[in-house]
């Protein structure tokens, strides 16, 4: 959980004290490591939860705030959007019970949520990418109202400056311009924290960073970003871009970001780390100092190295080292921030046993991994998993390329499985989790899978907003129901749904996969382009995707009416185009937008965002919505008479 306390409003002096802080920190963090003041014979686990609240139509509701005072748990925290929140589960042994421990903490932390977020209409879900999350839910308004949050967005919008550039492809291809880091908040994961040996951190640590792309790979969940199907963990490629700190110039530079795998093995201590993160990444946030960690260190005590470790939340490696102090004893960490939440708790806690029992056993095992991969490959495999998941292939150990699917079953399971015994985990709860990657990774069927399978299956007359609707509405009951991922039917599209619910704004149903012309082009091209794809209005813009008229079909009809068109080159758009436009934005009403035709007596409303032509909204759109809620209603008739015709022949 990221540290809250901090400062807004600071000088120059108390950034100086601030950064004097940091580096003593890690002063006071390297005497520690030199002088054997870390725990060595105790392992812990932890984890944070991160979760999605919906409403009623599966989309975002901004409740976190009310939804954690009605809860009443300190477990429970807010995330950097309104729709998000976090909850922090309790540290324990790594041992015994420890794993079936965690996930009935789970489940219940996910109860009292839920049944305070009912109290609001809401609901819960666990994705890496909530699929339903539209542009215009990415706003100020839904940026949780604390000093951290707000910090963050400014001062990151500040050393990136403006346009920040979002470039994904996948399937399809996503592309968009942004003026905030508000896009992060799409993005929620399930984070396991491990405690070892500080002794042996860097060999714990290197290994950390080769399991990656495997336990990702069977764990991806989130290849939906505003209605694209990108990468099967699209998450990654997001976050990155959401917290870029990188002007042009740093960028030509090749200045990593803070949000990154790394480029290289850990070689003699995590300090290596720590210190070129210090002088690489300019402070985002600040607090008051409130201890001298020098002087405490040379006084017999602990520190808390307060300022490095606010210093180190906002730097968001993969792989992040962690400090911390428990019943009095500093211990070190790695957290795995990679994994995504969802598709469910068994699906979590299954991700959570894979990568502890590889963590257990590969570094006694093989010892240091240096020898048998390279750094490159590692990082490599890392983001063909999160592109490709189970479909991809990754380098092993003995150096060949191989499905990931194969490695995961053939060479990785049974030596997690040995972690897993050696760390004396319950042999029922080890045996049930990991067998759960054992089914998902044989039938091929991640979470990144399910909802893509789920999708390409549906009505392809469907908008894209109902079948991510449908997708999210199935990933809530089975997670309600609490079964594995492999074990969902594929989302269907029910026969009776809240329509009317679904289309309260024009971005909602819009068309986006617009056919335009140009103002020179000729008035052939625009008549063909309506006959091919049986539409009746054409959106004029120019080069740089700024409107500037419509052509209709019964501008066209007029022109061959009047005995005008004599040659295909004869007339051109700008000609014939109206420029005395109606336009509207994504946010507008349904309704309204209704009101709006009708009152001005035209079939199709422009949708403009930051003066550029984002959708078309047409009579025709609003026909089939209001066609799909009168066959709703008529089969909610049928449905009432039949049941009392059953009821008359009974009487």
């Amino acid at each position: 959980m990221g540290d809250k306390r901090v400062t807004s409003d600071y000088d120059e002096n108390e950034m100086r004290r601030f950064t004097a802080g940091v580096l003593a920190d890690l002063q006071a963090l390297e005497k520690m490591l030199e002088g054997g003041l870390f725990e060595n014979d105790v392992r812990r686990i932890g984890a944070e939860q991160e979760l999605f609240l919906v409403d009623a139509a599966m989309r975002p509701a901004p409740l976190a705030i009310e939804v954690i005072e009605e809860a009443e748990d300190p477990r429970l925290t807010t995330e950097i959007g309104r729709f998000n929140l976090e909850a922090n589960l309790t540290p324990r042994l790594f041992a015994a019970n420890a794993l079936g421990a965690m996930e009935n903490e789970l489940n219940e932390v996910l109860g009292i949520v839920r049944c305070a977020a009912q109290k609001f209409d809401a609901g819960v879900v666990m994705a890496g990418i909530l699929p339903t999350i539209q542009l215009s839910d990415l706003k100020a308004a839904n940026l949780t109202p604390h000093p951290r949050y707000h910090e963050i967005d400014r001062v990151v919008t500040m050393l990136h400056g403006k346009n920040r550039v979002i470039q994904i492809k996948g399937l399809d291809e996503l592309h968009l311009t942004l003026q905030d880091t508000f896009i992060e908040f799409c993005n929620t994961s399930f984070q396991i924290h491990l405690q070892v040996p500080a002794k042996d951190f860097v060999r714990y640590y290197n290994w950390s960073q080769a399991i990656a792309a495997p336990v990702l790979a069977s764990a991806v969940n989130s290849p939906f970003l505003l209605n694209h199907r990108l990468w099967h963990e699209t998450r990654l490629a997001l976050f990155q871009h959401a917290i870029d700190t990188r002007s042009l110039v740093h960028r030509e530079r090749n200045q990593p970001p803070r949000v990154c795998f790394g480029d290289r093995w850990v070689d003699s201590s995590i300090i290596e780390v720590l210190r070129e993160d210090a002088v690489r990444f300019r402070i985002l946030l600040t607090q008051t100092v409130e201890e001298n960690s020098l002087d405490v260190l040379a006084n017999g005590g602990i520190p808390k190295l307060e300022s490095w470790r606010l210093h180190n939340g906002t730097i968001w490696r993969w792989n992040r080292p962690c400090y911390g102090i428990t019943d009095g004893k500093a211990g070190l960490r790695i957290e795995a921030r990679y994994l995504p939440a969802g598709p469910s708790v068994p699906d979590q806690m299954a991700n959570a046993a894979f990568f502890l029992g590889l963590m257990t056993e590969l570094p006694e095992e093989f010892g240091d991994i240096r020898e048998f991969m390279t750094f490159d490959e590692a990082k490599a495999n890392f983001f063909n998993a999160a592109r490709y998941g189970l479909s991809g292939q990754i380098r092993g150990l003995d150096g060949q390329s191989r499905r990931v699917g194969r490695i995961i079953l053939e060479e990785l399971l049974p030596r997690a499985a040995d972690g897993l015994t050696l760390a004396g985990i319950d042999e029922a709860d080890g045996k049930r989790l990991l067998g759960i990657i054992e089914a998902r990774v044989s039938k091929e069927m991640s979470g990144a899978r399910w909802m893509l399978d789920s999708y390409s299956g549906m009505d392809p007359r469907a908008k894209s907003n109902v079948r991510v609707r449908t997708l999210t509405a199935a990933m809530k009951k089975n997670q309600e129901a609490g079964l594995p991922v492999h074990d969902w039917d594929l989302a269907e599209i029910p026969r009776r749904s809240e329509w009317i619910d679904n289309y309260k704004t024009v971005e909602q149903f819009m068309a986006v996969d617009l056919f335009t012309v140009r103002p020179g082009d000729i008035v052939d091209l625009a008549a063909s382009l309506m006959h091919w794809r049986h539409v009746r209005h054409v959106p004029v813009e120019d080069d740089s995707g700024r409107l500037i008229g419509i052509v209709s079909h019964r501008d066209i009809i007029e022109l061959f009416a009047m005995g005008k068109i004599t040659g295909p080159a004869q007339w051109v758009v700008r000609d014939i185009m109206r420029t005395d436009l109606v336009t509207i934005s994504p946010e507008t009403g349904a309704l309204d937008a209704l009101e709006l035709m009708r009152e001005k007596n035209i079939g199709c409303l422009p949708v403009i965002k930051d003066q550029k032509l984002v959708g078309l909204v047409t009579a025709y759109d609003f026909l089939t919505v209001s066609t799909k809620i009168f066959e709703e209603r008529m089969a909610e008739l049928a449905s009432r008479e039949s049941a009392f015709c059953v009821q008359d022949s009974t009487t």
